[in-house]
Protein backbone atom coordinates (compact mmCIF):
# COMPACT_ATOMS: atom_id res chain seq x y z
CA UNK A 1 0.00 0.00 0.00
CA UNK A 2 3.18 2.67 0.11
CA UNK A 3 2.39 5.67 -1.77
CA UNK A 4 -1.12 4.76 -2.41
CA UNK A 5 -4.04 7.32 -1.79
CA UNK A 6 -6.82 6.37 1.00
CA UNK A 7 -9.43 8.20 2.09
CA UNK A 8 -11.15 7.58 5.37
CA UNK A 9 -14.12 9.01 6.76
CA UNK A 10 -14.60 9.96 10.73
CA UNK A 11 -11.07 9.66 10.90
CA UNK A 12 -10.46 11.59 14.31
CA UNK A 13 -11.36 8.78 16.60
CA UNK A 14 -12.10 5.49 17.73
CA UNK A 15 -11.81 2.64 14.46
CA UNK A 16 -11.78 5.68 11.86
CA UNK A 17 -8.62 6.97 13.79
CA UNK A 18 -6.88 3.49 14.37
CA UNK A 19 -7.14 3.06 10.49
CA UNK A 20 -5.82 6.43 9.87
CA UNK A 21 -2.95 5.39 12.04
CA UNK A 22 -2.77 1.94 10.20
CA UNK A 23 -2.48 3.00 6.88
CA UNK A 24 0.03 5.53 7.50
CA UNK A 25 2.54 3.34 9.23
CA UNK A 26 2.25 1.01 6.05
CA UNK A 27 3.86 4.43 4.23
CA UNK A 28 -0.16 4.66 2.30
CA UNK A 29 -0.87 8.94 1.48
CA UNK A 30 -4.03 9.17 4.17
CA UNK A 31 -6.76 11.83 3.82
CA UNK A 32 -9.00 11.63 6.43
CA UNK A 33 -12.60 13.74 7.08
CA UNK A 34 -13.64 14.43 9.93
CA UNK A 35 -16.11 16.91 12.15
CA UNK A 36 -13.93 16.95 14.87
CA UNK A 37 -10.89 19.45 15.33
CA UNK A 38 -9.12 16.95 16.77
CA UNK A 39 -7.78 15.86 13.56
CA UNK A 40 -5.79 18.99 12.84
CA UNK A 41 -3.43 17.76 15.55
CA UNK A 42 -3.78 13.80 14.74
CA UNK A 43 -2.21 14.77 11.31
CA UNK A 44 0.45 17.00 12.62
CA UNK A 45 1.24 13.81 14.98
CA UNK A 46 1.94 11.94 12.40
CA UNK A 47 3.50 14.24 9.81
CA UNK A 48 6.12 14.51 12.97
CA UNK A 49 7.06 10.81 12.44
CA UNK A 50 7.08 11.04 8.64
CA UNK A 51 4.08 9.82 7.88
CA UNK A 52 1.63 10.89 5.19
CA UNK A 53 -1.64 12.13 6.85
CA UNK A 54 -3.90 15.24 5.69
CA UNK A 55 -7.06 15.78 7.69
CA UNK A 56 -10.04 17.46 5.70
CA UNK A 57 -12.83 18.81 7.93
CA UNK A 58 -16.06 18.26 6.74
CA UNK A 59 -19.81 17.58 6.97
CA UNK A 60 -20.70 13.98 4.88
CA UNK A 61 -24.10 15.08 5.42
CA UNK A 62 -23.69 17.65 2.90
CA UNK A 63 -23.20 16.50 -0.47
CA UNK A 64 -21.68 19.73 -1.45
CA UNK A 65 -19.07 19.70 1.78
CA UNK A 66 -18.31 16.26 0.85
CA UNK A 67 -17.58 16.66 -2.97
CA UNK A 68 -15.83 19.80 -1.88
CA UNK A 69 -13.13 17.79 0.51
CA UNK A 70 -13.12 14.60 -2.38
CA UNK A 71 -12.59 16.51 -4.97
CA UNK A 72 -9.61 18.55 -2.89
CA UNK A 73 -7.63 15.34 -3.10
CA UNK A 74 -4.84 15.32 -5.30
CA UNK A 75 -4.69 13.11 -8.37
CA UNK A 76 -6.27 8.73 -8.03
CA UNK A 77 -7.86 7.59 -5.20
CA UNK A 78 -7.00 4.17 -4.31
CA UNK A 79 -9.10 3.66 -1.46
CA UNK A 80 -12.06 4.94 0.52
CA UNK A 81 -13.26 3.75 3.36
CA UNK A 82 -16.73 4.76 4.66
CA UNK A 83 -16.21 4.61 8.76
CA UNK A 84 -18.17 7.57 9.75
CA UNK A 85 -21.63 6.99 11.97
CA UNK A 86 -23.52 7.86 14.80
CA UNK A 87 -25.48 5.31 16.91
CA UNK A 88 -28.63 5.50 18.94
CA UNK A 89 -30.62 3.56 21.37
CA UNK A 90 -34.17 3.06 20.94
CA UNK A 91 -36.52 0.87 19.63
CA UNK A 92 -39.59 2.17 17.12
CA UNK A 93 -41.66 3.50 19.68
CA UNK A 94 -39.00 5.66 21.52
CA UNK A 95 -36.77 6.76 18.22
CA UNK A 96 -38.05 10.18 17.58
CA UNK A 97 -38.16 11.41 14.13
CA UNK A 98 -35.11 13.57 14.24
CA UNK A 99 -33.18 11.18 15.75
CA UNK A 100 -34.09 9.14 12.72
CA UNK A 101 -33.80 11.77 10.42
CA UNK A 102 -29.80 12.36 11.87
CA UNK A 103 -29.03 8.45 11.66
CA UNK A 104 -30.00 8.23 8.13
CA UNK A 105 -28.12 11.98 6.98
CA UNK A 106 -25.31 10.55 8.53
CA UNK A 107 -24.72 7.05 8.14
CA UNK A 108 -26.41 6.53 4.66
CA UNK A 109 -26.34 10.09 2.61
CA UNK A 110 -22.92 10.29 3.98
CA UNK A 111 -21.82 7.20 2.37
CA UNK A 112 -23.84 7.81 -0.89
CA UNK A 113 -22.48 11.18 -0.82
CA UNK A 114 -18.77 10.60 -0.31
CA UNK A 115 -18.63 7.23 -2.30
CA UNK A 116 -20.40 8.99 -5.52
CA UNK A 117 -18.14 12.05 -5.30
CA UNK A 118 -15.21 9.28 -5.28
CA UNK A 119 -16.34 7.23 -8.24
CA UNK A 120 -14.66 9.25 -10.56
CA UNK A 121 -10.99 8.98 -8.78
CA UNK A 122 -11.72 5.16 -8.07
CA UNK A 123 -12.05 4.70 -11.83
CA UNK A 124 -8.76 5.55 -12.72
CA UNK A 125 -6.13 3.88 -13.73
CA UNK A 126 -8.05 0.24 -13.32
CA UNK A 127 -10.41 1.07 -9.99
CA UNK A 128 -9.63 0.80 -6.45
CA UNK A 129 -11.42 -0.59 -3.28
CA UNK A 130 -14.45 0.73 -1.52
CA UNK A 131 -15.17 -0.56 2.42
CA UNK A 132 -18.03 0.53 4.33
CA UNK A 133 -18.45 0.09 8.06
CA UNK A 134 -21.62 -2.23 8.57
CA UNK A 135 -22.31 -3.87 11.52
CA UNK A 136 -23.61 -7.14 12.84
CA UNK A 137 -26.97 -5.19 13.47
CA UNK A 138 -27.32 -5.08 9.38
CA UNK A 139 -28.40 -8.92 9.43
CA UNK A 140 -29.51 -9.92 13.31
CA UNK A 141 -31.98 -8.26 14.98
CA UNK A 142 -30.53 -6.62 18.07
CA UNK A 143 -32.58 -4.87 20.99
CA UNK A 144 -33.05 -1.21 21.39
CA UNK A 145 -30.95 -0.35 18.41
CA UNK A 146 -33.98 0.01 15.42
CA UNK A 147 -32.70 3.36 13.55
CA UNK A 148 -29.04 2.38 14.17
CA UNK A 149 -29.68 -1.09 13.03
CA UNK A 150 -32.09 0.78 9.78
CA UNK A 151 -28.97 2.71 8.51
CA UNK A 152 -26.24 -0.42 8.83
CA UNK A 153 -28.74 -2.53 7.31
CA UNK A 154 -28.79 0.14 4.09
CA UNK A 155 -24.64 0.38 4.37
CA UNK A 156 -24.57 -3.58 3.83
CA UNK A 157 -26.90 -3.33 0.63
CA UNK A 158 -25.21 -0.54 -0.36
CA UNK A 159 -21.98 -2.40 -0.65
CA UNK A 160 -23.63 -5.54 -2.72
CA UNK A 161 -25.31 -2.65 -5.35
CA UNK A 162 -21.73 -0.80 -5.89
CA UNK A 163 -20.15 -3.81 -5.95
CA UNK A 164 -22.32 -5.16 -8.74
CA UNK A 165 -22.43 -2.14 -10.71
CA UNK A 166 -18.57 -1.26 -11.06
CA UNK A 167 -16.81 -4.91 -10.86
CA UNK A 168 -16.54 -4.32 -14.67
CA UNK A 169 -14.84 -1.28 -14.14
CA UNK A 170 -12.10 -2.63 -11.44
CA UNK A 171 -13.79 -1.46 -7.62
CA UNK A 172 -14.13 -3.84 -5.57
CA UNK A 173 -16.61 -3.10 -2.78
CA UNK A 174 -16.93 -4.97 1.03
CA UNK A 175 -18.20 -3.87 4.18
CA UNK A 176 -17.32 -5.02 7.90
CA UNK A 177 -19.51 -5.95 10.16
CA UNK A 178 -17.98 -5.74 14.07
CA UNK A 179 -19.43 -6.86 17.06
CA UNK A 180 -18.79 -4.26 19.69
CA UNK A 181 -16.27 -2.29 19.92
CA UNK A 182 -14.23 -0.45 22.76
CA UNK A 183 -14.41 2.88 21.42
CA UNK A 184 -14.48 6.24 23.89
CA UNK A 185 -18.11 6.50 22.43
CA UNK A 186 -18.81 2.99 24.64
CA UNK A 187 -17.09 4.60 27.62
CA UNK A 188 -19.29 7.89 27.23
CA UNK A 189 -22.15 6.09 26.72
CA UNK A 190 -21.94 4.01 29.89
CA UNK A 191 -20.81 7.00 31.81
CA UNK A 192 -24.05 9.02 30.72
CA UNK A 193 -26.36 5.41 31.38
CA UNK A 194 -24.98 3.88 34.04
CA UNK A 195 -23.43 6.09 36.40
CA UNK A 196 -21.02 4.06 38.85
CA UNK A 197 -22.20 0.95 37.28
CA UNK A 198 -19.59 1.59 34.33
CA UNK A 199 -17.50 -1.38 35.18
CA UNK A 200 -19.81 -3.88 35.65
CA UNK A 201 -21.83 -2.81 32.67
CA UNK A 202 -18.75 -2.48 30.68
CA UNK A 203 -17.94 -6.50 31.58
CA UNK A 204 -21.92 -7.34 30.75
CA UNK A 205 -21.66 -5.88 27.63
CA UNK A 206 -17.95 -7.69 26.48
CA UNK A 207 -20.00 -10.91 27.98
CA UNK A 208 -22.75 -10.83 25.36
CA UNK A 209 -19.58 -11.50 22.52
CA UNK A 210 -18.67 -15.11 23.02
CA UNK A 211 -14.93 -14.64 22.40
CA UNK A 212 -15.42 -12.59 25.82
CA UNK A 213 -14.72 -9.16 25.35
CA UNK A 214 -14.73 -6.66 22.90
CA UNK A 215 -12.55 -5.70 19.83
CA UNK A 216 -10.27 -3.29 20.14
CA UNK A 217 -10.33 -0.50 17.43
CA UNK A 218 -6.69 -1.83 16.05
CA UNK A 219 -8.01 -5.23 15.55
CA UNK A 220 -10.64 -3.26 13.03
CA UNK A 221 -8.19 -1.76 11.24
CA UNK A 222 -5.74 -4.67 10.65
CA UNK A 223 -8.90 -6.44 9.01
CA UNK A 224 -9.98 -3.16 7.11
CA UNK A 225 -6.15 -2.70 5.86
CA UNK A 226 -6.07 -6.62 4.67
CA UNK A 227 -9.51 -6.38 2.65
CA UNK A 228 -8.39 -3.19 1.11
CA UNK A 229 -4.95 -3.84 0.24
CA UNK A 230 -3.84 -6.31 -2.98
CA UNK A 231 -3.85 -9.43 -0.58
CA UNK A 232 -7.79 -8.83 -0.66
CA UNK A 233 -7.99 -8.63 -4.18
CA UNK A 234 -10.47 -11.31 -4.86
CA UNK A 235 -13.08 -10.38 -2.42
CA UNK A 236 -15.88 -8.22 -4.08
CA UNK A 237 -19.70 -7.65 -2.78
CA UNK A 238 -18.55 -9.64 0.61
CA UNK A 239 -19.87 -8.33 4.29
CA UNK A 240 -16.73 -9.71 7.04
CA UNK A 241 -17.93 -10.25 10.09
CA UNK A 242 -15.41 -9.40 13.06
CA UNK A 243 -17.45 -10.23 16.32
CA UNK A 244 -15.79 -12.45 18.17
CA UNK A 245 -18.23 -14.90 17.25
CA UNK A 246 -21.62 -13.05 17.99
CA UNK A 247 -23.11 -14.15 14.73
CA UNK A 248 -21.56 -18.08 14.51
CA UNK A 249 -21.78 -19.14 17.87
CA UNK A 250 -25.41 -18.64 19.75
CA UNK A 251 -25.37 -18.68 22.51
Amino acid sequence: MKNKSIVITGGASGIGLAMVKKFAAENSRVYFLDLNDAGEEISKELSDKGQKATFIKCNIASSSEATKAINSIPGKIDVLINNAGISHVGNLENTSEEDFDKLFQVNVKGMFNCTKAALPKLKEDGGGSILNMASVAATIGIPDRFAYSMTKGAAYTMTLSIARDYVQDGIRCNCLSPGRVHTPFVDGFLAKNYPGKEKEMFEKLSATQPIGRMATPDEIAELAYFVSSDAGSFMTGTNIPIDGGFLGLKM
